[in-house]
Parts: C-alpha cells; sequence; structure tokens
C-alpha cells in the first residue's frame, strides 16, 4: 500500500473513532445546572404527565407571592408556561406571542431568572433531539430578549426526549411533549 494512502487511511479511522466517541459523552449536555430532582417535582409519577397544580408552584419560585394569582388566573396570558411547537421545528406559533410578550414583560419589570427548558417527542436521535430541544428553548430566549428581557435573566437547557409530558406513541402524545415550559426560578 502506498504511503500516502496507509496515511489516509489513518487519519480516516482516527477521524472516525474521535467522532464516535464523542457520541458517548452521557447526559452532560442535555442537563444546565438544573437537576432532574427539580424537574421531577412538577411531575405526577402515577399517569407520567404533567400534574399543572405542582408545576405551577415549581414554575413560579421566583413569582412574588402577590402577583401569583395572575399566573394560575386562565384568562392571563401569563398562565400560558408551556409553548408547543410543531414536528421538527424550533418556530414559535403566533398563537404563543402573546403569552410570551406578557411573560417579557413581567420578567423585565420585576427582574425575574427565566429558565427556558426544550423538550422533544420520542422521535429521532437523541442528539438530534438535544438539539431541537435546545434551539426551541433558543427561540422563546429570543422573543423574550427582542421584547427587552436581559440576557442574563434568561437560562436555557434541553432535556430532549427524556422527560416527556405525555407516554404515547400517537400524534396527540407527541404534540404534548413538542415544548418549551417557562419556568421562573428563585
Amino acid at each position: 500500500m502506498d504511503k500516502s494512502l496507509r496515511n489516509f487511511a489513518f487519519v480516516l479511522i482516527s477521524a472516525f473513532a474521535v467522532l464516535t466517541l464523542a457520541g458517548c459523552g452521557g447526559d452532560k449536555n442535555v442537563r444546565d445546572d438544573a437537576s432532574y430532582e427539580d424537574y421531577d417535582e412538577g411531575r405526577d409519577s402515577s399517569t407520567s404527565g404533567i400534574d399543572t397544580d405542582r408545576l405551577n408552584e415549581r414554575g413560579l419560585r421566583g413569582v412574588d407571592s402577590g402577583d401569583r394569582s395572575a399566573f394560575l388566573d386562565p384568562n392571563n396570558p401569563l398562565s400560558t408556561r408551556i409553548i408547543y411547537f410543531d414536528f421538527d421545528s424550533d418556530a414559535i406559533r403566533p398563537e404563543f406571542m402573546e403569552a410570551l410578550r406578557a411573560h417579557a414583560a413581567y420578567a423585565k419589570s420585576n427582574g425575574s431568572t427565566v429558565r427556558l427548558e426544550g423538550h422533544t417527542d420520542e422521535r429521532g436521535t437523541r442528539e438530534y433531539n438535544v438539539g431541537l430541544g435546545e434551539r426551541r428553548a433558543m427561540s422563546v430566549r429570543r422573543v423574550l430578549s427582542l421584547e427587552g428581557v436581559s440576557q442574563s435573566n434568561l437560562r436555557t437547557l434541553s432535556f430532549g426526549e427524556e422527560r416527556p409530558a405525555v407516554i404515547g406513541h400517537s400524534e396527540s402524545a407527541w404534540g404534548q411533549n413538542r415544548r418549551v415550559e417557562i419556568i421562573y426560578e428563585d
């Protein structure tokens, strides 16, 4: 075998090995500084769905107790703290813009720190879904930032497909799992 061909084969095999090992990184890119235990506080483990009462408490830690009624009033756009997405998309749907503007106004006026948790349905590879969850969280972050929320008050993380709101293999279940949750922190 020609020496240049052997060198090329060595480089190609080395690159393949590095890329293969890079894909075995575990959870380090999935979690920011939020813990799974913190996330699980908003879940109803008996049904594997979102327990909205517990989600409201968990997601409103950074909200002044006098302001909580606005977040719990279904007629107030602040009560919409889950932003849903279409399949394989990170585009904000128009029906969520009013809620995002309301969250931006609240966060801006109170200096609140907001964590944006991106999620996907189960379809796609784990790596792709972590990336898609991150892009969804970043889309929400962009809107909040454009509405005046300081970048230092916005945090994003992606759970990808790892934390479904609903267990199931139907469009209905997948539609509820394609989301970004807006969490107000301490």
